[in-house]
């Protein structure tokens, strides 16, 4: 930039005598060092924009798997569906006599 600077100061007689074509010469110059680099960075930016969509379609899907429907709460808890009833009292009379009828003898 320092060499650019003492050039046109060195030159600054033929920069004044031609300012029209000097502005011309350098919007051209720009111009072309814009278009030339824009160029060379048209695939990082596809790149770029790319992985901007994917990283959107990924923000997405994490929201919809947030978003998951939850399963229905039943009103009254398992526990107080299920009748649970004492076991039945031990009768050994009727077992004695199970025993004496299941048996067949002869």
């Amino acid at each position: 930039m320092h060499d650019l600077i003492s050039f046109i100061q060195s030159n600054s007689a033929l920069v004044v005598a031609n300012p029209a074509a000097f502005a011309t010469f350098a919007v051209l110059c720009g111009g072309d060092g814009f278009a030339v680099g824009r160029y060379f960075l048209t695939e990082r930016i596809a790149n770029l924009e790319s992985r901007i969509a994917r990283r959107d379609e990924e923000i997405t899907d994490l929201k919809a798997k947030q978003k998951a429907p939850e399963l229905e709460v039943p009103l009254v808890p398992l526990f107080e569906m299920a009748e649970v009833l004492p076991p039945a009292p031990l009768n050994f009379n009727r077992l004695l006599v199970q025993r004496k009828e299941d048996l067949h003898v002869g």
